[in-house]
């Protein structure tokens, strides 16, 4: 109940916005050639639906399978450098190179290097959205207080058990504050894929950008946007789900 609450000031805010941009389309204030009416975003929609459909789910897998690569190689390498300080130094200074480099100016190299199509868009997806991840899970586990650390060095436990027992569950919100963030991330990057490599609603967008099709390029920001919420409101179901599960071993908070 508290979320529907929430979120009705949101619904009604979007809604009278739209209505107002309608209006001011239709009265001419706005001009439709730079900024189309919502309806005529919806027509087109409605008029190339399965165009639209393939290329969101096209977008939508790139953007998952990046995800998903960084949440395994991310989470991994920052248990790795909470164990080892050799390791975090000589590594982690790659990983802040490339969040510092543009995926743009990239995404060509990618193309050479994984060819024409999804290797491309997973490459990309996956080198923008890692990094949070490393970043918040090793903020987690270099977090944990010394003093439960010294409790379990006093009843013997040694590093795996400590980790595992440990420094994992204390990580998690940071872990997830992590996700949410590598989730929109994961989007852009497999947009900026597209971009080069083809397929999607990268292509549409580029495609649509030649043409002169503002209406398309619109629909598919749309669509883009509505992915990105999906995909956070799914991760929030699972960290509700973990809430209700052990909610007794692991420090969940939104």
């Amino acid at each position: 109940m508290k979320n529907s609450r929430v979120n009705v000031p949101a619904l009604v805010s979007f809604a009278l916005f739209i209505a107002l941009f309608e209006t001011a389309v239709r009265l001419s204030w706005i001009p439709e050639y730079l900024f189309p009416a919502p309806s005529t975003v919806l027509n087109t929609l409605f008029e190339n639906k399965s165009d639209f459909t393939k290329a969101f789910l096209e977008t939508l897998q790139g953007s998952l399978a990046g995800l998903v690569l960084s949440i395994l190689f991310g989470n991994l390498l920052a248990v790795l450098f909470s164990l080892s300080e050799f390791l975090k130094k000589s590594i982690l200074p790659f990983a802040i190179f490339f969040q510092t480099v543009p995926i743009i100016a990239i995404a060509p190299l990618l193309v050479i290097y994984f060819g024409f199509g999804m290797p491309t868009v997973v490459a990309a997806s996956f080198i923008v959205s890692v990094f949070p991840i490393i970043a918040n899970t090793l903020l987690g586990l270099e977090g944990v207080p010394r003093a439960e650390l010294e409790l379990f060095k006093l009843y013997g436990a040694n590093a795996w058990q400590t980790l595992w027992k440990l420094k994992i569950p204390s990580a998690y919100s940071s872990s997830y504050a992590g996700l949410k963030v590598s989730i929109g991330l994961a989007i852009i990057g497999a947009i900026a894929g597209e971009f080069v490599a083809g397929g999607g609603l990268g292509a549409m967008i580029d495609s649509a950008r030649t043409q002169q099709r503002i209406d398309i390029v619109f629909a598919a920001l749309g669509l883009l946007s509505l992915m990105g919420l999906g995909c956070i409101f799914f991760l929030k179901v699972i960290h509700r789900t973990l809430q209700q599960i052990r909610p007794y071993a692991l420090n969940l908070k939104d």
